[in-house]
């Protein structure tokens, strides 16, 4: 049990460690394994009862699947930025295509973790056979007794039927669970495909060559870094500087007081700046050179974000 929530609270320090996007979606699916193993391994109790089995079933694979869904939807920086640039600006700036590509962004990011927890579900085949058992035909079963129906295979998930009916438990069990990793297996196909695809489309209509692509991730990832470390250190010294003036004193470590003296702090920024370079971004250049970013763009003095004749839209929306 120590080994296992080690390893979780390793799991949890990876992901919130994580910048790459591959990196992360592989740490969402081992994260969603090892949460579908614990919840099969400790939660889930089939009822082995008519028209409960059916519900239960579908609920253990479907339900988790759409909280880790809308998990990953809140998680998504893309959300949030959306929801600032509706309201602060609306989407009148975005094409069709780019409203699309913005959606498609938050929805796959968000779809691995359900998927992963589907594909699981599936191939272990507990829910799957929970759910389905009762309405096996009885007449697709060689000499099942007549006078058994489907309350008698609703039971057959807990094992809990007359000894005569072992080998009938068996078969059905056998049965459903060729089924079920059937379709998690088919499941995996298609979103290897459309993986395959999405990427093959992206890399085809991207205005932007791999060495700069790779520049732009590399840019991104570094102004995110500066921006949370110089923001974290701003409001540090601004909350020194208005909890001094309110005690006349503020007690700081030496650190801080380093920070004090090294980076004077007058003012803050005004909120139309904070708006400037909050919201959606999508690549765009102005007279030929590139725009990584809305903070690239407010530095730069360049305004608006929808496609112009200097700028062009691009598959790959910054985070």
């Amino acid at each position: 049990m120590a080994a296992l929530i080690a390893e979780n609270f390793r799991f949890l320090s990876l992901f919130f460690k994580s910048k790459d996007v591959m990196i992360f979606n592989g740490l969402v699916a081992l994260g969603t394994v090892g949460s579908e193993e614990l919840f099969s391994v400790f939660a889930f109790n089939c009822p082995c009862s008519p028209a409960r089995n059916y519900i239960y079933g579908l609920a253990a694979i479907g339900v988790p699947a759409l909280a880790l869904f809308l998990i990953g939807v809140i998680w998504n920086n893309h959300t949030w930025n959306l929801v600032a640039e509706c309201h602060k600006r609306g989407i009148k700036n975005f094409s069709a295509a780019a409203t699309f590509l913005l959606f498609g962004s938050i929805m796959g990011r968000a779809a691995v973790a359900p998927v992963t927890w589907s594909v699981i579900s599936l191939l272990r085949g507990e829910a799957y056979i929970c759910a389905l058992s009762e309405f096996v035909r009885p007449s697709s079963l060689d000499k099942f007794p007549a006078e058994y129906g489907a309350e008698v295979l609703a039971r057959f998930p807990c094992k809990d039927v007359p000894a005569n009916l072992t080998k009938f438990r068996d078969e059905v069990t056998r049965r459903l669970r060729y089924e079920s990793q059937l379709f998690g297996w088919l499941l995996i196909g298609i979103v290897a495909v459309l993986v395959f695809l999405t990427k093959c489309l992206k890399h085809c209509c991207s205005p932007l060559s791999y060495r700069q692509e790779a520049y732009w991730a590399q840019y991104r990832c570094n102004e995110d870094k500066l921006f949370r470390r110089t923001a974290e250190v701003h409001s540090r010294i601004l909350a020194a500087k208005n909890v001094k003036q309110f005690f006349g004193f503020v007690a700081l470590d030496k650190e801080e007081k380093e920070l004090v003296q090294e980076f004077p702090v007058e003012g803050v920024q005004p909120s139309p700046q904070w708006n400037a370079i909050t919201g959606v971004y999508i690549y765009r250049e102005n007279k030929g050179f590139p725009l990584y970013s809305r903070l690239h763009k407010w530095a730069k003095g360049v305004e608006g974000n929808g496609p112009s004749p200097e700028g062009h839209e691009m598959l790959f929306l910054a985070s």
